[in-house]
């Protein structure tokens, strides 16, 4: 499993415009909180999905990647390893090309299957913290 270099990813972030945080949680202590607020502040437009929350950050929450009724550029997931099978089969139904995980959320049989299938598949990254390296 090899991510993509740091210039392609600077591309993905350059043209990215909208993120959808899988496992974004309405607490503000919460990492998932911080780092989707953050990425807020740097432009992007953040959309929660969280099914057990209404809205985050002034947004309204989806229960699955295909409730929402807009084009995704990046998914980007905060959920444990062992959901990733299941998160990427949701991903696939969606208009998006890039599937993001936070820091030491692997599965190497998903990056390798959204992978070949065409996807830019970012895993085991902070999104944050590339953003802060990058721009």
């Amino acid at each position: 499993m090899e991510n993509p270099s740091r210039n392609e990813i600077k591309n993905v972030l350059d043209q990215a415009k909208t993120i959808a945080v899988v496992g974004l949680s309405p607490n503000p202590s919460r990492t998932s909180y911080v780092v989707a607020e953050a990425m807020k502040r740097a432009g992007y437009r953040i959309i929660p999905v969280n099914p057990l929350a209404d809205s985050v950050m002034g947004e309204k929450s989806y229960a699955r990647l295909s409730d929402i009724p807009e084009k995704v550029d990046i998914v980007n997931v905060f959920r444990r390893s062992e959901f990733l099978e299941e998160i990427a089969d949701e991903f696939m139904k969606i208009d998006c090309p890039v599937f993001w995980t936070q820091l030491n959320v692997v599965d190497e049989n998903v990056f390798n299957r959204l992978t070949d299938a065409g996807y830019t598949v970012i895993m085991d990254r902070c999104i944050k913290v590339e953003y802060a390296i990058l721009k």
